[in-house]
């Protein structure tokens, strides 16, 4: 395949940045999207010239890390992630344009590179749980109704990659931070921070400038592992409730 990559570069986070177009030929359909940007760097190296940064880890569509947007689409035309993109998703000839996700709080790094810290932060803030469930077995005997449990998988399968918040227009948190409080919140691990974690986390992704949720459904649409819009619900009843609970304390 030759195809001509219009992508973004950026010195530093400073640096206003601009789209540099490369064309590039010998690309096997096989290859996943990160394998062919290997590729260009690799011709990048051999010119002397600086490669294309861009975060990635395990390939497997697993960590998240894989951060790219690709033709107006976070991760490109597919629901999956940047990793597990390949290149027969496109045509010969085709022009892709890559972008670095583009929000206030995901200030860009160095080319594709952004600082996702703030998703950090916002677990850090109420993200965990502080019962003593024991050892494993002990755990494992807690009753949980399977429905309950199925869906506490599901809101748990978010890998944090921010495709929600490149997808919606106001650069929105709450698909992410609602899955977060979801998997927790449905547990009976879960329960002792109940309250305090709603007020936490939504305080702290509102303190990293994430905007507020538009309800255009973007986000599910573009989730990699199609996180629900319910969550979003749940995580505004979890935040009223301890709202006036804190209220009448």
């Amino acid at each position: 395949m030759k195809l001509t990559l219009k992508i973004w570069r950026q010195k530093n986070a400073s640096d206003k940045g601009g789209f540099v177009t490369y064309p590039i030929d010998g690309i096997s359909t096989d290859m996943s999207f990160l394998e062919m940007m290997d590729v260009l760097n690799e011709e990048l190296a051999v010119k002397g010239d600086d490669p294309v940064h861009f975060d990635h880890d395990c390939r497997e569509g697993i960590c998240g890390m894989c951060s790219l947007y690709i033709n107006g689409h976070p991760h490109g035309p597919k629901q999956t992630t940047t990793c597990q993109l390949h290149m027969r998703s496109f045509s010969d000839g085709d022009t892709i344009t890559i972008e670095p996700w583009r929000a206030a709080a995901f200030p860009v790094v160095k080319d594709l590179v952004v600082d996702r810290g703030a998703f950090d932060r916002i677990i850090q803030a109420g993200g965990y749980v502080s019962v003593n469930t024991g050892g494993v077995p002990d755990a494992n005997e807690i009753p949980i109704p399977k429905r309950i449990a199925d869906e506490a998988f599901d809101s748990a399968t978010c890998i944090g990659c921010g495709a929600c918040v490149a997808a919606c227009k106001n650069a929105s948190a709450m698909l992410f931070t609602s899955a977060k409080i979801s998997q927790l919140a449905m547990l009976p691990q879960g329960q002792v921070e109940r309250m305090s974690r709603a007020e936490k986390m939504v305080a702290q992704m509102d303190a990293e400038g994430f905007g507020a949720c538009t309800n255009t459904g973007a986000c599910e649409a573009e989730c990699p592992k199609g996180i629900s819009l319910t969550n979003i619900a749940r995580m505004n009843r979890e935040y009223f409730s301890a709202s006036v609970k804190s209220e009448n304390v």
